[in-house]
């Protein structure tokens, strides 16, 4: 069985960093739950210091204190997938964006990973004393939207986003200490560490 942990992004990932993005644009595929990294590409070390600004920021309406996570697979060390996790919503992420942004990086797709990489981000809120998270995604993304129903989230929401994405949006509610109980005894096993 596979084995899976979160790393807080350093300066001796930059290179697989940077090959995880671009491995996005390869695919032509959306990039989300990177905390920007796609805009610090030539600026890697800009982006560990946004991190850490993201982190100790108070919360605004214009921005919110964040934590971003490597999915690392632990067989070969790689990174799988990322995630962004806001730790406070202002009122435009309550409407669109909610508390977590994800991904896998395209050629892993397909195995389960994200069930993974949100229990882990599940487990992040707990600490930080999230009882319930607001996630969205598109209505044509159902692998974004099957992975919070699989982790009990709740669809509360459906509408047509005229600002953001130009699509139909599905908006999602997950009990954070109910999803974590009822899905420990799939995924407590994958994890390898948790050094949140």
């Amino acid at each position: 069985m596979e084995k899976f942990y979160y790393e807080i992004p350093s300066i001796n990932r930059k290179e697989e960093a940077i090959a995880y993005i671009k491995e996005f644009y390869e695919f032509k595929s959306d990039i989300h739950g990177t905390g920007g990294l796609q805009r610090f590409l030539d600026n890697y070390e800009g982006w560990l210091d946004k991190l850490q600004e993201d982190y100790k920021r108070i919360a605004n309406e214009e921005k919110v204190p964040a934590r971003t996570y490597f999915l690392i697979r632990s067989s070969d060390n790689r990174i799988i997938g990322m995630i962004n996790i806001r730790l406070a919503l202002n009122e435009k992420l309550k409407k669109f964006g909610g508390h977590i942004g994800y991904s896998i990086r395209p050629t892993e797709r397909g195995k389960g990973y994200n069930k993974i990489n949100l229990y882990l981000g599940l487990k992040v809120c707990q600490e930080y004393k999230i009882d319930k998270v607001l996630m969205d995604a598109d209505k044509d993304n159902p692998a974004s939207w099957k992975t919070m129903e699989a982790l009990g989230g709740v669809n509360v929401r459906e509408f047509f986003d005229e600002e953001n994405s130009h699509c139909i949006v599905k908006d999602y509610e997950i009990n954070v200490n109910e999803s974590i109980k009822n899905n420990s005894n799939i995924y407590e096993q994958m994890i390898e560490q948790l050094d949140l």
